[in-house]
């Protein structure tokens, strides 16, 4: 196995400053530090053989009905896995008219969408089945249980990270609606786009000093404390799809890695640790091989490119530990009106290949809790809806606004819908 640590170009000097920084500086610390990488590791190499083991089973499936009868144990293991399959949100009828409405509308206008010579992922937010979806009452129930998974902390005063003060304004009951784009995916078409990475932020989970305090026990070395679902610094609570098509693993659908809590711990932590020169096993991932190590700015799957920080993309090389190769998992078959959620800090992929005979066609439709922050990118994005151009997050261009079969404000139906729309304020 061949460790590059960064393919790219090399980060600059002040990322070691940044390291130096955050790491560890009496010896005590660093020996617990080191203990805590060195237990990460052996619990990676467990749960990867577990994953690899049990495969797309690994993926927690409920019913859209059941949602509100789950046991404890059962809310644990979707929160652990940062990824849940929720069945039948969505009538399949209603779902498969959707994608009709969705395939006559790319082919009457001219849409925006990779790849250019056979579109595919449309760069498309207004049309009235995304506007229908995201107001539709049992996806909006659902973004709400979802949401409710979180929950706001006080944070402890601590002199190495900044202190977030408690959110107010925050109701995880009332859900905002994010709009995003749709793929209408071709059998037998290599997709390279969307290989493993992580969504919502980058460099700036070490850099920016709030940012950096959600990972506040995994820098102290204490990473088993660490909550994934504190709403200290959040937009989306969970990305998310809604199927309107029949998709099964190999049929270029989505891939997660089924622990949020370990690959949020090995991912922060990563930084600080390299391989030795002078091993003692030929196992590369043996954790006597590995050295806690902050005299260079390596941040293994940050780049640069013109200037700009992007990542973290995982690779093998970057993220051994991790074993890609080996733990990326398929969600499970889907039908038309299933929904699939995964955790913003999970990692996830989608398939290259595609061997299924039919599309695989999902609107993309996130978790978004009302927050103060929230509140204020939605009434932007309100005008945006309004005027038919692409919301605030996305590249600017002329919009859909005189296209055939875009959604009006009449499609946003019931109060919480208007609402989640920004409507109703």
């Amino acid at each position: 196995m061949a460790l590059e640590l960064n393919k790219h170009a090399p980060l600059p000097l002040r990322f070691a400053d940044l390291k130096l920084d955050i790491a560890p500086k009496d010896e005590d610390s660093k020996r617990h530090f080191t203990e805590a990488w060195n237990d990460l590791l052996v619990q990676l190499r467990s749960a990867v053989d577990k994953i690899k083991a049990e495969g797309s089973d690994m993926i927690p499936q409920v019913e859209f009905a059941d949602l509100q009868n789950l046991k404890p144990e059962e809310i644990e293991n979707i929160k652990r896995r940062g990824t849940v399959l929720v069945r039948n949100v969505v009538d399949n009828a209603q779902a498969a008219a959707w994608k009709f409405e969705l395939e006559n509308f790319v082919k009457v206008n001219p849409v925006e969408g990779v790849p250019e010579d056979d579109k595919q992922f449309f760069q498309h937010y207004w049309t009235r089945p995304q506007v229908q979806a995201r107001a539709h009452p049992n996806v909006l129930n659902l973004i709400t249980w979802l949401n409710n998974l979180y929950h706001v902390k006080v944070p402890t005063v601590d002199r190495q990270f900044a202190v977030n003060e408690v959110q107010k304004g925050v109701e995880l009951a009332t859900p905002l609606t994010y709009a995003d784009r749709f793929r209408i995916r071709h059998p037998g078409v290599q997709w390279n786009t969307h290989p493993p990475h992580i969504d919502g932020g980058g460099i700036e989970r070490w850099e920016e000093p709030t940012f950096r305090s959600c990972y506040k026990d995994i820098l102290n070395g204490n990473w088993k404390n660490h909550d994934s679902y504190n709403l200290a610094s959040v937009f989306r609570t969970f990305q998310g799809w809604l199927a309107l098509s029949e998709t099964a693993p190999t049929q270029g659908t989505l891939k997660v890695f089924p622990d949020v809590l370990l690959s949020s711990a090995y991912l922060i932590l990563r930084p600080f640790f390299r391989l030795k020169e002078d091993r003692t096993s030929d196992d590369l991932l043996d954790q006597a091989n590995w050295e806690l190590d902050v005299s260079t700015p390596d941040f293994p799957g940050i780049f640069e490119r013109d200037g700009v920080f992007f990542g973290p993309r995982l690779t093998p090389a970057s993220h051994p530990h991790l074993r890609l190769e080996e733990s990326m998992t398929a969600v499970p078959s889907v039908k038309p009106g299933d929904m699939v959620f995964w955790h913003c800090d999970v990692v996830h992929s989608v398939e290259q290949e595609h061997t299924g005979k039919e599309d695989s066609a999902v609107m993309y439709i996130p978790a978004v809790p009302l927050t103060p922050q929230n509140l204020s990118y939605v009434a932007r994005q309100k005008e945006s809806f309004l005027r038919g151009i692409p919301p605030p997050d996305f590249p600017k261009g002329a919009g859909e606004g005189s296209f055939i079969g875009v959604g009006k404000e009449t499609d946003v139906i019931g109060e919480i819908g208007r609402k989640a729309m920004g409507l109703a304020f």
